[in-house]
C-alpha cells in the first residue's frame, strides 16, 4: 500500500470572510476519532465519497427524495463536524424545492470536499 501523506494544516485562506472559519470542525472530528488522525482521513474520505452520491440523488424530483437525502447528509456532516454543510442541509429539508437552498448546499459540499482534499495531499 502507498504511503498516505498527511497534511493537517488548513489551508492559508480559504475564501471566506474569516479565515478561521473552517468547513471541517477539526477539534470535533479529532473528539469523534479519538485523536486518531488516520481515523480521521479515513472518516473524512468515506464523507466525501457519501456526498458526492447524496448530491446526485438531491437531483430527484421528488420532494420526499430530496427530504430523506438531506436529511441524511445532515446526519453525516453531522458527525464529523461540517456544520456548515449540515445547516444547509437542514434548510433543503426544510424546503426541498427550493433551489436557493439546494444551490447553497451545492457549494457547501463542494468548500468540504476542497478542504478534505486538501488536508489528505
Amino acid at each position: 500500500m502507498a504511503a498516505l501523506k498527511i497534511a493537517f494544516e488548513a489551508p492559508d485562506n480559504f475564501g471566506g470572510a474569516c479565515p478561521s472559519a473552517r468547513p471541517i470542525d477539526l477539534v470535533h472530528l479529532a473528539t469523534q476519532t479519538m485523536g486518531d488522525k488516520l481515523l480521521e482521513i479515513e472518516v473524512l474520505q468515506m464523507f466525501a465519497r457519501q456526498t458526492r452520491q447524496l448530491m446526485k440523488e438531491l437531483s430527484s424530483d421528488s420532494s420526499d427524495a430530496r427530504l430523506a437525502t438531506a436529511h441524511r447528509l445532515r446526519g453525516a456532516a453531522l458527525a464529523i463536524g461540517a456544520f456548515n454543510v449540515a445547516e444547509t442541509a437542514a434548510a433543503v429539508e426544510a424546503a426541498p424545492q427550493d433551489a436557493g437552498n439546494l444551490a447553497a448546499l451545492g457549494a457547501a459540499v463542494l468548500e468540504a470536499e476542497l478542504f478534505i482534499l486538501k488536508l489528505c495531499r
